[in-house]
């Protein structure tokens, strides 16, 4: 157990400084831009759930690369691994553009259809445009990091995100207030830093795929424009489940914020800057449940199933001793947390009442994260697709509406409903891995049928 433990360890601490950094840079962009007014708060926060929407529509082929490459690294097939990457980069080069071309003629209708101020529509739809086109770049990144992640180079994946999230970090600061000789831009600053940040990475991602890993795994070698169509049914495929399983979620939880705008200005920018801080719980449930994915997949590469169910249990116990620690830690600094984000004492007290009500209950959203990460590895993406949709609609949106408007409970009643959905979740994800047979777990395969 404890070689495993050191094992899961190496992995998953890379990719927490990961997920940290991107975690940390938007938490310290929202304190930046919080200090432009609650309405300036408002709009950063009501567009992450709209660029989590985007994100998560097209995330499945991220998730997808990162399984299928973990299992044929495991298999040592990393031809077809490095071929079904391929196939996922065209995909996401194709969506890149559909995501671009939704910025440039959409952004404000989106803004809009939150159920936000006219006041704030209309000072944030460039500010979304610019992120639309950021988010172009971010799904290309993700499908890069999955296939780091696949074969195991958390570090290497680690690197890049530094390489690019400290300098959105800075010149956030520096375009929003006008510092070192540059323009004032304010909020149009912050979102121009974050395109300039995910465009730089995206090269970064390119040069080490394709001159660094090309020694070690042939990356230009195997560079093919005709593909076998069952392989690009089956990347289609799971990418479709995985993304629509994500995008499941993410739909809801952007009714919830549209739910919560309408009890004003001030509730909706004390319920982002809550969800900001609850995001240090969801750094160590994403790393653990990417690990996860990981460490699982390459077992069933290498034909030894039951080790990765042993695994994937090792990385949940570790995973939730993080998550208990770090809800300690929210818990008693939850008050002077939310200070550093507003000086509006009704926004951050709040806040911090969201946070402090919740700081033990993040470990059922790690349970969800732990697990599905483990069932990523096996290729249950059909499961996952199926259990997001019916928590989501028949229970998160119904919930958080009975709530907010029959029962009038305000943020806190959203929040249960916030919590009450991702126990549910988490604990049918819980179950599902551990009765699921796996001695019959095998490689994923292309379908010739």
């Amino acid at each position: 157990m404890l070689r495993n433990w050191k094992e899961i360890l190496l992995l998953a601490i890379p990719s927490l400084v990961s997920f940290a950094s991107a975690t940390v840079v938007g938490t310290i962009n929202l304190i930046i831009v919080g200090q432009l007014g609650s309405l300036i708060i408002a709009i950063v926060g009501v567009s992450n759930i709209i660029m989590y929407n985007a994100f998560a529509l097209f995330s499945g082929i991220g998730h997808t690369v990162n399984y299928l490459v973990a299992q044929n690294y495991g298999a040592g097939d990393m031809k077809r691994g490095i071929q079904r990457t391929y196939i996922a980069m065209y995909m996401c080069l194709a969506f890149a553009l559909l995501i671009a071309l939704v910025g440039l003629v959409g952004a404000d209708d989106v803004l809009r259809w939150t159920g936000g101020s006219k006041n704030l529509v209309e000072t944030g739809s460039f500010y979304l445009e610019l992120r639309f086109y950021a988010m172009s770049f971010g799904i290309i990144n993700f499908a890069f990091h999955g296939f780091l992640r696949g074969i195991g180079a958390t570090k290497m994946s680690m690197i890049v995100s530094l390489m690019a999230n400290v300098p959105i970090l800075l010149l956030t600061y520096l375009l929003t207030y006008g510092k070192l000789g540059l323009p004032e831009l304010g909020l149009k600053g912050a979102g121009i830093a974050i395109l300039i940040g995910e465009s730089a990475q995206t090269l970064i991602c390119a040069f080490i795929f394709f001159v660094i890993l090309n020694k070690k795994f042939q990356t230009r070698k195997y560079m093919t424009i005709a593909f076998k169509w069952v392989e690009m049914k089956l990347i289609m495929l799971e990418s479709g489940k995985l993304g629509m399983q994500e995008f499941s979620l993410s739909l809801s939880m952007y009714i919830f914020t549209a739910f919560v705008a309408r009890l004003g200005d001030q509730a909706l920018a004390a319920n982002e800057v809550a969800l900001s801080i609850m995001s240090f719980g969801f750094m160590p449930a994403f790393a653990f449940g990417s690990t996860a994915t990981i460490l699982v997949g390459q077992f069933v590469g290498k034909g030894t199933p039951l080790l990765g169910r042993r695994v994937g249990t090792d990385t949940a116990i570790l995973g939730s001793a993080f998550l208990f620690v770090l809800g300690t830690l929210e818990f008693i600094f939850a008050h002077e947390i939310t200070r550093l984000y507003t000086n509006d004492s009704q926004v951050y007290e709040l806040a911090a009442y969201l946070i402090q009500a919740s700081a033990y209950l993040q470990i059922f959203d790690g349970l969800l994260n732990f697990y599905a990460g483990g069932l990523r590895g096996i290729g249950d993406t059909t499961f996952l697709l199926r259990i997001s949709f019916i928590v989501s609609w028949f229970l998160f949106v119904p919930l958080a509406y009975v709530f907010i408007f029959v029962f009038h409970w305000g943020s806190m009643g959203a929040w249960i409903a916030l919590y009450s959905f991702l126990m549910v979740f988490g604990l049918s994800i819980m179950i599902r891995f551990y009765r699921t047979d796996w001695t019959a777990v095998r490689l994923k395969e292309a379908s010739h049928a």
